[in-house]
């Protein structure tokens, strides 16, 4: 959210700067600026563009890049995973380029006016989370994952749109040789290749030859990054990287270090470390520089007046600011209504009304389709005052819904929440040390996550910091992509039954790779219990009823994910390495002295 709300800032003072110089006494060298040439050649060949194309068609390619590396990302391990999650800002998306498309046409019918359409059916996705960071309510993790999934199908659209509908005509050799390099990114993935420099090979020369096909190659970017592969880290190679480290720690050498740093590399995936590479270039540099070359609109000579005026300026407000808004609140109101889907948790409709006239904020991709949708100079200075004022008054409109939707409903933080809903009960909680101890951690856990803290020690360390000070609590949250999560859960609580919890946790944990039935029953004869009495339990309503109720109580009190703490009774965010534990277990103890 830094990241973003910087980078929004960025872009507003880009846009003011641009417009002030194009309306000064030096708007020659404006005009003159993005004019000159620029050629990268070798041998004779190369590339040769003005400044405003090399950003448009070159440096705008890494922006989209990297929002496909999001959307690979999210899909893969993230909220476009599940699918009652994605249903609504799916419908909701498709609602909120359907309606300003119409409401654009309804005002521009016909003529060169029309092909204006594209302009108003994308939202700045950088620009919006920005603003929302502004405007919005002080916590809205929960609208932003929302509005994240709805703007990846406008970018996904809008780009399609960029390619297909605003391309005259197409080189079949150079997009072949596109085609080629991005069936080689999928070569890539299969071949399981872990450096990111062969990617990015790849993804250079998609580029290239797509600009030289004559489609905007905006579309490669795209397309490249929802190729490039996410996952989640692998618990054997984050011990293989832990070993090479205390290898190097232990003899420091050139060669000791180099190994290790490879194995914490391959540890996390070639998309999240290109993403953490390029999303600071993208948002700081990349959309900035793009909103300086094209917001310069020259409004001296009645130009404002006209577009004040014109059709197509009121068009693209209308369709970006009430367009988005209608299309997007009706859309995600269908699909709840017809049981589709649900909005995720904290989010109210008056947040979702207030999200869909952000989402007017169309700045960066309205401005490039603008750019490509008319050669007419005064259409397009024309549109390039709506998409301006668009971001006023969608800003306004966003600010004002939020307020109304705070007084009038209750709908404030757009988050999760971060208090455990069912308070520790040592009558019914596994509890780990005293009862009556003085801090408190509460883990909800999946006994086949790699990561869980008995897995990866961070739970031994920290009772053995804390002592007899510390009441450690185990609940279970089996995830979804664990098939055996949740019989291994059943497991744990039937062992409990015959006062074994603890050992049958220990013991789960340290066979992560045999949590069959069978295996399950086999730890229950190791550990000596009653095997019998074990596998009756594993059928029993009660038990399985058992662990429901702590999945139910994880839901809410905001657990998404494993391992999820609870530090006293408020959730921990961040990393969950014992001295991080330590850490915040220490901080409760001096909130509570005070």
């Amino acid at each position: 959210m830094h990241t973003e709300s910087a980078s929004a800032a960025l872009l507003v003072a880009a846009a003011v700067v641009a417009l002030v110089w194009a309306n000064s006494p030096w708007s020659g060298s404006y005009e003159a600026l993005w004019h000159t040439t620029v050629e990268v050649a070798i041998g004779g060949d190369g590339i040769s563009m003005d400044l405003h194309h090399w950003i448009n068609d070159g440096l705008m390619v890494l922006f989209f890049f990297v929002i496909g590396l999001e959307v690979r990302r999210e899909a893969a391990v993230g909220e476009l995973t599940e699918r009652r999650r994605v249903v609504v800002p799916l419908v909701a998306g498709v609602g909120g380029m359907l309606v300003p498309a119409a409401v654009y046409l309804a005002l521009n019918p016909s003529g060169p006016a029309a092909a204006g359409w594209g302009a108003v059916i994308g939202t700045d996705t950088a620009f919006l989370l920005g603003v929302l960071a502004l405007v919005g309510p002080a916590v809205s993790t929960q609208l932003r994952i929302f509005l994240l999934t709805l703007t990846v199908i406008d970018d996904v659209v809008a780009v399609s749109v960029i390619g297909l509908a605003y391309t005259d005509e197409l080189s079949p050799v150079p997009l072949a040789i596109a085609g080629a390099a991005l069936a080689g990114l999928v070569v890539l993935v299969r071949l399981g290749q872990w450096r990111a420099s062969p990617y990015v090979a790849l993804v250079v020369i998609a580029w290239l030859a797509t600009f030289e096909s004559g489609l905007h190659a905006s579309i490669a970017g795209m397309l490249a990054g929802l190729l490039v592969p996410a996952a989640e880290p692998d618990r054997a190679q984050v011990e293989a990287a832990a070993l090479r480290f205390r290898a190097f720690r232990q003899s420091p050498m050139p060669g000791v270090q180099r190994s290790a740093r490879q194995e914490l590399t391959r540890a996390i995936s070639v998309n999240e470390r290109l993403q953490e590479a390029l999303h600071g270039w993208a948002g700081y540099v990349v959309v900035p520089l793009f909103a300086l070359a094209n917001a310069g609109v020259d409004l001296r000579g009645g130009v404002l007046g006209d577009a004040l005026a014109s059709p197509v300026t009121w068009g693209v407000v209308a369709g970006l600011v009430v367009g988005k808004a209608v299309g997007i609140g009706l859309g995600a109101l269908l699909a709840v209504r017809a049981g589709w889907g649900e909005l995720p948790q904290g989010v109210g409709m008056g947040h979702v009304l207030a999200g869909g006239a952000l989402s007017g904020i169309g700045f960066t991709v309205s401005l490039l389709i603008v750019d490509l949708a008319f050669d007419d100079d005064r259409l397009r200075d024309e549109a390039t005052v709506g998409v301006l004022l668009s971001v006023v008054v969608a800003s306004a409109v966003g600010w004002l819904v939020f307020r109304v939707a705070a007084r009038r409903f209750g709908q404030e933080d757009a988050a999760l929440p971060a208090v455990l809903s069912v308070p520790v009960d040592p009558e019914r909680d596994h509890v780990h040390g005293p009862v009556d101890a003085p801090l408190t951690l509460v883990e909800y856990l999946d006994f086949e996550c790699p990561f869980c803290a008995r897995a990866t020690g961070s739970a031994r360390e920290v009772r053995a910091h804390f002592g007899d000070r510390l009441r450690y609590v185990a609940r279970h949250l089996p995830m979804g992509m664990h098939p055996h999560a949740p019989l291994a859960a059943v497991a744990a609580e039937a062992a409990a039954r015959q006062g074994a919890f603890w050992e049958m946790h220990d013991r789960l944990f340290s066979h992560q790779d045999a949590l069959e039935h069978e295996d399950l029953v086999g730890h229950a004869a190791a550990l000596g219990l009653d095997v019998e009495q074990f596998i009756r339990d594993l059928a029993e309503d009660a038990v399985h009823e058992r662990v429901r109720q702590d999945l139910d109580s994880a839901a809410a009190s905001g657990a998404r994910g494993t391992p999820t703490f609870f530090v006293g009774d408020r959730r921990h965010e961040g990393p969950w390495d014992a001295r991080t534990l330590i850490a915040a277990l220490e901080a409760s103890t001096l909130s509570a002295r005070r």
